[in-house]
């Protein structure tokens, strides 16, 4: 008898301490929350503000974020689309839901993506007179280990290069982490992404660029030792500058200038 009223006790024990535990972890959650979310604004604002060329030293990612006009897009139509709370829209869960997203084939799916959401934040910058001067796009695919997530900032034509910064992917350090190497990202700006009939045309090519060739405005050099990684850039490039990524966006900013 004695034996089994310790058991009990026993497992009255870890049954508190489960319960405590559990209260614990659960307000902790609770109460980091809106940190979390402000940590995770402030890191999109940054790598946002990197792409397009913003960030300055002496000033604050807040105050140079004001320069940033998020909009959500509808990807289909290329139209903006209402959005209550747009900061924290999340189109890595869009694309899980199948009510917010579409599968894409095998042919579409050159990103190796598999599912793209329905919307997408992009963000705006306006020059003094209110006109658009850079367009910064999220962009993402898969490398040699990783889906790489990054934006992509261009001019106001819907073609030339601003900017591309990638914020997070587990590719190899030294060879396809090479995406990080402020010398690597400087070789885009001036970059033109479409050819005169307006199909994707930006290439990572072996060796330095000839900048004699014609070619060399599409052109950027590979990333060295890295070729599935180069590949999966190039790939998911093409992808959302296509028809079924930012195409039908780009072209109707082409359009109405």
């Amino acid at each position: 008898m004695q034996a089994d009223h310790s058991n009990r006790r026993a497992v009255g024990v870890v049954l508190v301490v489960c319960v405590v535990c559990a209260a614990l972890v659960t307000t902790a959650v609770v109460l980091l929350r809106p940190v979390q979310q402000a940590n995770r604004l402030l890191d999109r604002q940054t790598n946002v503000l990197a792409a397009a060329g913003l960030l300055q030293p002496g000033k604050s990612v807040e105050e140079l974020s004001r320069q940033l006009e998020p909009r959500l897009l509808d990807l289909t139509t290329g139209e903006f689309v209402q959005a209550e709370d747009i900061d924290h829209f999340d189109a890595r869960r869009a694309a899980r839901n199948p009510t917010q997203s579409i599968a894409l084939t095998p042919e579409q799916d050159i990103a190796q993506i598999r599912r793209r959401a329905n919307s997408a934040r992009i963000y705006l910058v306006r020059d003094a007179a209110g006109a658009i001067k850079t367009i910064v796009l999220p962009v993402h695919g898969y490398g040699l280990w990783s889906q790489l997530y990054g934006f992509l900032a261009v001019k106001r034509d819907g073609n030339t290069v601003v900017g591309l910064s990638f914020y997070e992917h587990a590719e190899t350090p030294g060879l396809g982490g090479k995406v990080d190497d402020p010398k690597w990202k400087g070789l885009w700006p001036g970059k033109q992404l479409y050819d005169e009939a307006w199909r994707p045309a930006i290439r990572l090519v072996k060796g330095p660029v000839n900048r004699q060739s014609p070619e060399a405005q599409y052109q950027v050099d590979a990333l060295s030792g890295a070729t599935l990684t180069t590949r999966g850039i190039e790939d998911l490039l093409r992808f959302w500058l296509g028809p079924d990524g930012f195409g039908p966006f780009l072209a109707k900013m082409r359009k109405e200038g």
